[in-house]
């Protein structure tokens, strides 16, 4: 595949590029979560909280819906670097905006501000990883994106945490909490001026208002690849999965075990402790090369631990362990397929497909979003049950994957046992 020179010095950009990448990540669930937390601490009646926490994913999930596909075209028309300096500007004025809505206490301002920050991620998604393959040299591809995940999954751990931590410290004056993200998009402004220079991999294309006629162009261009297709699909199920044990899990801390903002981050820190273990794991254990058979043994590992979660009476120490497992199991499905995204288009199509990819991945966590209000709502499944859907949701995942590449698996394990795996250096 044609790709960008790299620099001898490629570290600085790269580490400029996670950098910025995980302030952004952090600021992203820092306000989402607090936002919820406080609309928790409401007591509102349960019908109506539920109803609210499926609407701050959707108020999230929208303008990747819209925006990104012309993420994808900024990425491929424009320098990526210049792409991403210009969403950290912009988010500095979404963090002025959201310290007002903290500070008034008005929640459709709050989830205005949390929609703005879904248009600063969809701008900044197809940038950040179509970039990866321009700023590390090809054999690094696999860790790189270990990397990539293990840190979104860092900052979720930490921005889950401080969430938390601002709802309960500063519930008397809720602006000190916008000041603090206002301070840190300043930060993550200044980290993205370090990353690498990147020309503008087709400065010619032009730009389509019509942006379902473009992602259809693009979902028949990528059907002619028939591995790169399956990763898009893959990767639309595992966000699917993911935001709906999220969201079931802010639900089930609150409704049945009965914990505050603070015991309820530290479960959602169990899941993604374990998402970032399973990413860097599965980058170890890629090595220089896409272990497909990594995906459908993470797809095995959630769909038991899922099973576990369900179980009426669980111990809390048992199911935080199953958190954390489950987790390490989302990490190894996921990253291989993020490797296959970046590496397989040609240059100057990255950004389209990296567009694409998102805009999928979204339309799983908008259905997972409408879903999880469905069943709460107007089935009533107990949260116990909405973990048993999506554990059989990862055995159909698994499934498919083990059929579509029947020899990765025993491949991986024939390799394990005979001591032969390469986990890389990183």
């Amino acid at each position: 595949m044609n790709s960008t020179p790299h620099p001898s010095n490629w570290q600085r950009g790269f580490w400029c590029l996670m950098g910025t990448q995980f302030q952004g990540a952090f600021s992203d669930n820092v306000l989402k979560q607090l936002v919820i937390f406080l609309v928790m601490a409401q007591h509102l009646p349960k019908a109506r909280l539920d109803s609210l926490v499926s609407d701050a994913g959707t108020f999230f999930a929208v303008p990747f819906l819209l925006f990104s596909m012309f993420g994808g075209w900024m990425a491929d028309r424009f320098s990526k670097r210049h792409v991403m300096i210009g969403v950290k500007t912009m988010e500095i004025g979404i963090m002025v905006f959201a310290t007002f809505a903290l500070a008034s206490r008005n929640l459709n301002l709050q989830l205005a501000s949390i929609c703005l920050m879904g248009v600063h991620s969809a701008f900044f998604a197809a940038s950040k990883y179509g970039s990866l393959p321009e700023v590390v040299p090809p054999e690094k591809l696999s860790w790189a994106n270990g990397i990539i995940e293990m840190l979104t999954f860092l900052a979720a751990i930490l921005g889950t945490l401080a969430a938390g931590w601002l709802a309960v410290g500063f519930a008397d004056k809720p602006a000190w909490p916008g000041v603090i993200l206002l301070t840190l998009a300043i930060i993550g402004w200044i980290m993205s001026r370090g990353i690498t220079r990147i020309p503008a991999a087709s400065p010619e294309k032009p730009l389509r208002i019509n942006f379902l006629g473009d992602l259809w162009r693009e979902f028949k261009w990528m059907k002619t690849d028939r591995d790169l297709w399956r990763a898009n699909l893959g990767n639309t199920g595992f966000f699917f999965i993911a935001i709906l044990i999220q969201m079931n899990l802010l639900l089930y801390a609150e409704q049945v075990l009965h914990v505050d903002p603070l015991g309820n981050s530290a479960l959602q820190v169990a899941l993604a402790v374990g998402m970032a273990a399973g990413s860097i794991l599965a980058g170890k254990l890629s090595g220089d090369h896409v272990e497909y058979g990594l995906i459908p043994l993470g797809a095995f590992l959630m769909a038991a631990m899922g099973y576990v979660l369900g179980i009426e009476g669980v111990s809390k120490l048992t199911f935080t362990i199953c958190l954390a497992f489950l987790g390490i199991g989302g990490g190894l499905f996921i990253v291989p397929l993020a490797a296959v995204l970046q590496h397989r288009p040609p240059a100057d199509r990255k950004g389209a497909v990296q567009g694409a990819a998102s805009w999928l991945s979204w339309v799983g966590i908008s259905a997972a979003a409408l879903l999880q209000k469905e069943l709460n709502i107007r089935l009533q499944w107990t949260p116990g049950q909405i973990f048993w859907f999506c554990a059989a949701c990862a055995v159909v995942a698994g499934v498919y994957v083990t059929m579509s590449r029947p020899n990765a698996l025993p491949a991986l394990l024939k390799r394990w046992m005979h001591g032969k795996v390469d986990i890389g250096h990183g």
